[in-house]
């Protein structure tokens, strides 16, 4: 088992495993880092016995403010076989050492894996990784609740029959007053980013600027896709997705605070479902929901909404640490600790200030957004 760096050379060889690999994800691309203009971006690779590659993982390294030093992030990694000790340990080993070059404090993780592999947990432990398992909600840097819909073998009515009845109703409704769904390109992206900053201001979320999502199309090419709805000619909702792998994943979605009793999002959800048919993907992924499911979580509506679709509530593992400095940690921790508090009071009080319009009866859940 041999431990190497990820070059040049080499990125088709990685790719080519992250795209075959049923644990290989978008957010451990290269392409992905594009997007994140102030990130750079380091890989490490692990060849088996037979000189192919095993298993690898991709970071992001961030220069923290002021004090000299780096946080590194491996986005739903590493990709590999989830039981082979050899295998994250030599992963383990390759990060510790990309840590000392670029100075990381800490190396975080949230590994594609659910929280009932009791295996992997205990590998995670052995190796010396802290676990977060993370809140009910959106707590961590990535969801740790999604719904994910499998649709290996599927047809279309194969996936329409398990539908819940409402959702099969709000689909048809969708279609028979007239909204009408259309895979655009750049030029509908004003529009897309006023529904995002529409549905922000309704619902309490930060929104990325135009540009970033002008980013994604451009880094991920014909694997990014634009949805938006159409009502009498005006566009009233859109969704972002991504296929990378055996999957496609909603990434982003937003809708007007009029006409959503055309139920947009129904349709939207299905076209996105039909990509990843066509794509022969195994599984459409609807991303985060709250692990709340109580009536009362302000979140409820959005979990039925997925729900209605046929998927599985799915939890991760959570979040992973191998903390190289603790000092560095302790003083870096308490300052982002702060800057966040204080972003959310901004974001919060500025909404408030807004005049919402009240959810009125029969409308559909709002969209997601990426944290």
């Amino acid at each position: 088992m041999m431990i190497e760096r990820v070059t040049k050379e080499t990125m088709p060889e990685l790719e080519a495993f992250l795209q075959s690999h049923p644990k290989g994800h978008f957010l451990q691309s290269h392409d992905w880092s594009k997007v994140k203009g102030s990130w750079k971006w380091e890989a490490v690779a692990v060849r088996g016995d037979d000189g192919h590659i095993c298993a690898a993982v991709s970071v992001l390294i961030r220069k923290m403010p002021v004090l000299p030093y780096t946080m590194m992030y491996a986005a739903r990694g590493p990709v590999c076989d989830p039981h082979d000790e050899a295998s994250l340990k030599a992963l383990t080993e390759g990060m510790a050492m990309l840590a000392k070059e670029h100075r990381a404090y800490v190396l975080k993780l949230d590994p594609d894996i659910e929280s009932s592999d009791e295996r992997f947990l205990s590998i995670m432990e052995k190796l010396g990784y802290a676990r977060n398992a993370g809140g009910k909600n959106f707590e961590g840097i990535q969801p740790n609740y999604v719904f994910r819909l499998n649709i290996k073998g599927k047809t279309e009515e194969d996936l329409l029959a398990a539908f819940h009845e409402k959702t099969r109703y709000n689909l048809r409704l969708s279609v028979r007053r007239g909204v009408e769904v259309r895979l655009c390109g750049k030029e509908m992206l004003p529009d897309f980013s006023h529904l995002m900053n529409e549905t922000g201001t309704r619902d309490g979320f930060i929104v990325r600027s135009q540009s970033y999502f002008a980013s994604i199309l451009d880094a991920l090419g014909e694997n990014a896709r634009l949805y938006m709805a159409f009502f009498e000619g005006k566009p009233i909702a859109g969704t972002l997705a991504i296929h990378y792998g055996n999957k496609v994943w909603y990434l982003y979605g937003a809708s007007a605070n009029e006409n959503r009793k055309q139920m947009p999002n129904y349709q939207l959800q299905w076209e996105m479902i039909r990509w990843a048919l066509e794509t022969g993907c195994d599984i459409y992924d609807f991303r985060g929901v709250s692990g709340d499911l109580t009536p009362e979580n302000p979140l409820y509506g959005l979990y039925l909404f997925k729900k209605g679709f046929g998927g599985d509530l799915v939890e991760f593992c959570g979040e992973f640490e191998m903390v190289y400095n603790r000092f560095a940690r302790f003083l870096i921790d308490r300052g982002i600790g702060a800057a966040r508090t204080l972003r959310h009071s901004i974001v919060v009080k500025r909404n408030r200030a807004k005049a919402a319009r009240p959810q009125q009866t029969g409308e559909e859940p709002t969209g997601q957004a990426e944290k």
